[in-house]
């Protein structure tokens, strides 16, 4: 023991049973969840006290000071678990701390580190802190205490916060899981498949207005503090802005490392680097859309394309924009019109319907994960049949 300073000694557990091929409650037996959203609810209203190792310490003959047990919390499930948990975590420490959840706010940490042992699909934050989406493989690092700071974007619209998270999509990213969502009756492979097959033959672009903050490379050894300052007023600082059609735009604070990306959505960042990895990509065809698309599970690069932008950023407003003239509109190929300035986003494989403009900020290392950083993923590549 005295080998494993930061080896957790108490851990509060959530199971997600449905996961995949329920996956989950064949993984790992323990207390489950039994609806969605039950996970954030049980971290909002408990208290976080109860699971940080303080009852442990005081059992033993060794002063809590020196005995310093770390404790966490840990999540048996996908994607849509880990964002659930994290969520509640991250705004049980806001309750904790009486923060006003503000577009402008600086959130405070977790106080409690997360385990992930993966049982989903594509289980991208696994794959980002462990390399490999096997369950032992993230159980050893909870069990060795080998902990590793992570960046947390969050997402706020109307200037008020409605998601923390790791990857955020619009475009074809949410179009796509809007169509898996009403296909929930269908097994998860196929269901997956149809959708990516049914957002490619309605595939259309947004009309947007994107403004972005580069991020300084010199400022990546700043404190938390000193970022979080230089992001306080975001109207004050210098926007970079674009106007024009979007197929797909990503913002991510981890490289989103998977099966069918083994190098990630985002290799050019990393799990605490201070900032966000945003991909914008311009209308194109259709044809030339899929090709970008395919060569994230290939050796060639899904970037050097004329029509993708890649930019290192701290933070990224988003306007959708009507469009101007008539006769687009009645084009086929004429720009999404969101319902009243409404536009769909994929956080995290969880469906976000936000209205106006949003913005999203990344908020350096706000959470600990059990694991380490990688460079790549481990797992064999997928490639999508579909396209």
């Amino acid at each position: 023991m005295g080998g494993f300073k930061h080896r957790p000694k108490s851990l509060k557990l959530f199971v997600n049973p449905i996961s995949h091929k329920k996956e989950a409650s064949q993984n790992l037996q323990g207390p489950v969840t039994v609806r969605k959203g039950h996970a954030l609810s049980i971290l909002k209203e408990c208290s976080l006290d109860e699971y940080d190792g303080r009852h442990w310490a005081s059992r033993q003959d060794t002063p809590w000071t020196e005995c310093q047990p770390i404790a966490g919390v840990v999540c048996v499930g996908g994607d849509g678990s880990v964002a659930e948990v994290v969520q509640g975590l991250l705004l049980r420490a806001q309750m904790d701390t009486e923060r006003d959840t503000h577009s402008a706010f600086t959130p405070v940490p977790a106080p409690l580190p997360l385990g992930v042992i993966p049982a989903g699909s594509a289980n991208v934050v696994a794959c980002s802190v462990h390399g490999v989406k096997h369950p032992v493989t993230a159980a050893l690092h909870i069990i060795l205490g080998h902990r590793q700071p992570v960046d947390v974007c969050s997402l706020s619209s109307m200037g008020v916060l409605q998601q923390f998270g790791f990857c955020v999509m619009v475009g074809f990213g949410g179009q796509a899981l809007a169509v898996a969502e009403r296909l929930n009756w269908i097994p998860p492979t196929q269901r997956h498949e149809l959708a990516l097959i049914t957002a490619l033959a309605q595939l259309r672009p947004e009309d947007c207005e994107l403004s972005f903050i580069p991020s300084s490379t010199e400022k990546s050894d700043h404190t938390q503090s000193e970022l979080e300052e230089d992001l306080s007023d975001v109207e004050d600082a210098d926007w970079q802005v674009r106007r024009g059609l979007y197929l797909s735009l990503t913002i991510t604070s981890i490289p989103c490392l998977c099966s069918v990306a083994p190098k990630g959505l985002a290799p050019f960042t990393r799990l605490n680097n201070n900032s966000m990895a945003l991909t914008a990509v311009a209308n194109t065809s259709r044809s030339e859309f899929i090709k970008h698309l395919k060569r994230y599970s290939s050796s060639n690069n899904p970037f050097s394309f004329s029509f993708v932008e890649v930019q290192r950023v701290r933070a990224v407003k988003l306007r959708p924009c009507s469009h101007r003239d008539n006769e687009r509109r009645d084009s086929k190929h004429s720009p999404i019109i969101p319902s009243e300035g409404t536009l769909t986003w994929n956080v995290d494989g969880e469906l976000l319907e936000a209205q106006g403009e949003v913005l999203i900020r990344v908020h350096p290392k706000l959470l600990e994960l059990f694991g380490t950083d990688v460079e790549e993923a481990e797992e064999p590549p997928v490639n999508c049949s579909c396209i």
